[in-house]
């Protein structure tokens, strides 16, 4: 692992998950770590489990879809330490179903939390890096982000936004000494599936589908250090995001086949458990 030595580090969505996984490494490598969620129970736990380590950690209720509430938790870090050194928007929401299936509201509460998230700790922390000469932010969007996969239009077109902000900002960012990098994780075992909103679909069909290459939060988020360190423009983390994103690129029309193919057997299963329970009458 490298060295993070003394350096504060801002992580959002840190009550579990990859969240929390970064946390504990970058205490492990001597940062000092800030971790915010909404989720104030889940955080102060996840904060108990890390100081339990001699880890140096503190946390901040934050829901990263209010910009004014993200612009005072970096104002309360560089009050408290002088400067913010790393940043990693890594909350997230994840809806699943059909575009037809999603109302209005659906759509604003994922690009409230996944893209306005990202803007918003980047509008908090990217001018206090600037002043710096110095820090990194790390974007963490998905592999859902590189390529498109059917039940998750809403979910994909943030994590494509994510991916284009970030690449974009690192053009500008780089003479003025702030690096940025775009996480794109393949399937990771979290704890999020179980909080992912089913509209219209069968969830143990969904987890059957993608349950097999997940990897550990640990695994992922020393990868994401690793990328960080190097100062890497894209940082994939594991070896299924790397091949789904080079079939999607030497051969769309192929993996449109076999995506298909996955969407229309989770679609069976939908049917047929809406069948069975229309058939068996309240």
């Amino acid at each position: 692992m490298p060295s993070f030595r003394d350096q504060i580090a801002l992580v959002t969505g840190g009550a579990g998950g990859i969240g929390r996984a970064l946390g504990r490494e970058l205490a492990v490598s001597g940062a000092r770590v800030v971790l915010t969620d909404v989720r104030i129970e889940e955080l102060e736990a996840a904060a108990e489990d890390l100081s339990a380590s001699g880890a140096g950690v503190d946390t901040l209720q934050l829901d990263v879809s209010d910009a004014a509430a993200f612009r005072r938790v970096v104002e309360d870090i560089v009050a408290r330490y002088g400067r913010l050194d790393l940043l990693f928007n890594n909350a997230g929401i994840g809806i699943t179903g059909e575009v037809r299936d999603m109302d209005q509201d659906a759509w604003d509460r994922i690009i409230d939390v996944n893209l306005k998230g990202v803007v918003h700790g980047i509008q908090a922390a990217y001018p206090q890096m600037i002043s710096q000469g110095s820090g990194h932010i790390a974007n963490v969007a998905c592999v859902a982000g590189l390529v498109p996969f059917p039940l998750t239009a809403a979910y994909c077109a943030t994590k494509h936004a994510v991916v284009g902000l970030s690449t974009s900002l690192r053009a500008e960012a780089r003479d003025l000494g702030v690096g940025v990098s775009v996480v794109c994780p393949g399937t990771v075992a979290t704890e999020m599936y179980d909080a992912i909103e089913y509209i219209q679909v069968d969830k143990d069909a969904v987890m059957a589908a993608i349950r097999r290459g997940m990897v550990p939060a640990s695994r992922c988020a020393r990868q994401i250090l690793r990328g960080v360190a190097r100062n890497r423009a894209m940082i994939p983390v594991n070896a299924h995001t790397r091949l789904v994103w080079w079939l999607y690129r030497f051969s769309p029309r192929l993996f449109f086949v076999l995506s298909g193919l996955g969407f229309r057997r989770v679609r069976s299963v939908l049917r047929t458990s809406t069948e069975r329970s229309d058939s068996e009458g309240p």
